[in-house]
C-alpha cells in the first residue's frame, strides 16, 4: 500500500505577538494561507512497525529530529498501529525559511498514514494531534486561510483572499526563529490591525490586503540580516504590490495582482537570489490526499 501527498508551504499576511505565555511560548495572532510550493510525501506501508524517513536533501535530518518521523512515530503509538511506514519526502520548500515547510510535511505525513492505515480520523482529530508536534502543524493539516492564535494551534477559518501571483525568495541564510524572538521588544510592537486584515480578505479587497500586511518580527530579522532587508527592498523596487517577510524569516514574499509584472519581478530577483519561486495561492482547505503538481516556475 502507497500514497502520495502535498504539503503546501505557508505565508503569513499578518504576524502579531500578544505577550509572553507562563509556558515560555508566545501569545501569537497570525493570518495565514498556503501557497502552492510544495514537498511531496511518498508513503509506503511495512509490515515491521518501523517509521523510517528518506529525504531528496541530504542536510535535513531522517531521523528522530525530522517532523514527519515524529508524526508517524506519535501516530502509531497513540492508536495501536501494527504496522510501520517508509516516509519519502520530496523537498521543494525551502528549509528554515518561515514557510513552515518541516510542519507540513508533519501534517502530510498525518493525513497521509490516516489513509493508509484506515484510522478514519478527522482533520479535527489530526490537528489537535499535530499540535503535540509543533505550533503551525495544525494549521498545515488543514490549509487554506486561516487565523491562528494561542502559541499558533487554536484555528480559525476564514474566507480565501482573491486570486494573486506570490513572488518567494529565500537569501542563502539562516535564521534562528528562538533568537529573532528573543530579540523582540514587547513593549516596542507596533501591532497589526488582524482585523481590518480580515474584512479585506472577506472583501476581497486586493489593493486594502497589501496595505495592511504586517509582521512584527520583520524588523527583528531585517537588523540582524541586511540580506532580508536588501530582498525585501528589492522586490518593492521590481513592482510587487505588497512585500513582507513570512514568520520569522529569513522568505520574503511579493503579492503581484499582474501576471505581465511577474516574469520581470521574477527574472529581476533571481539577478542576485537562486531561491525565487512564483506561485498561486491555494484558495481551499487541502482534502486528505492530493495529487503533486509541479510548480509552474
Amino acid at each position: 500500500m502507497k500514497c502520495s501527498v502535498k504539503a503546501p508551504a505557508k505565508i503569513n499576511l499578518s504576524l502579531d505577538v500578544l505577550g509572553k505565555r507562563a509556558d515560555g511560548y508566545h501569545e501569537v495572532e497570525m493570518i495565514m494561507t498556503t501557497v502552492d510550493l510544495a514537498d511531496r510525501i511518498d508513503l509506503t506501508e511495512t509490515t515491521d512497525r518501523r517509521i523510517t524517513v528518506e529525504v531528496s536533501e541530504g542536510f535535513v535530518p531522517s531521523d528522530h529530529r525530522n517532523l514527519a518521523w515524529q508524526a508517524g512515530d506519535l501516530l502509531q503509538k497513540r492508536y495501536k498501529v501494527n504496522k510501520g511506514a517508509h516516509i519519502y519526502i520530496t523537498k521543494r520548500i525551502p528549509v528554515a525559511a518561515g514557510l513552515a515547510g518541516g510542519s507540513s510535511d508533519a501534517a502530510a505525513t498525518l493525513r497521509g498514514l490516516n489513509e493508509l492505515w484506515g484510522l478514519g480520523l478527522s482533520l479535527d482529530e489530526l490537528a489537535k494531534l499535530g499540535g503535540e508536534i509543533g505550533s503551525d502543524v495544525p494549521f498545515c493539516v488543514y490549509g487554506g486561510t486561516a487565523i491562528a492564535t494561542g502559541r499558533g494551534e487554536i484555528i480559525r477559518h476564514i474566507d480565501s483572499p482573491p486570486p494573486f501571483w506570490v513572488i518567494l525568495a529565500k537569501p542563502p541564510t539562516g535564521v534562528s526563529t528562538a533568537d529573532i524572538y528573543r530579540g523582540l521588544k514587547l513593549d516596542a510592537i507596533e501591532h497589526p490591525d488582524t482585523r481590518a486584515m480580515e474584512a479585506a480578505i472577506e472583501e476581497q479587497d486586493f489593493d486594502e490586503i497589501c496595505s495592511l500586511l504586517h509582521n512584527v518580527l520583520e524588523s527583528v530579522t531585517l537588523d540582524l540580516y541586511p540580506e532580508v532587508d536588501n530582498i525585501k527592498k528589492q522586490m518593492q523596487k521590481f513592482g510587487a504590490d505588497g512585500v513582507l517577510m513570512s514568520g520569522s524569516g529569513p522568505t520574503v514574499f511579493g503579492l503581484v495582482a499582474k501576471e505581465s509584472r511577474l516574469n520581470r519581478i521574477y527574472n529581476g530577483l533571481r539577478g542576485f537570489c537562486d531561491d525565487v519561486h512564483a506561485v498561486r495561492l491555494i484558495r481551499s482547505s487541502n482534502t486528505c490526499l492530493k495529487p503533486y503538481k509541479d510548480d509552474m516556475l
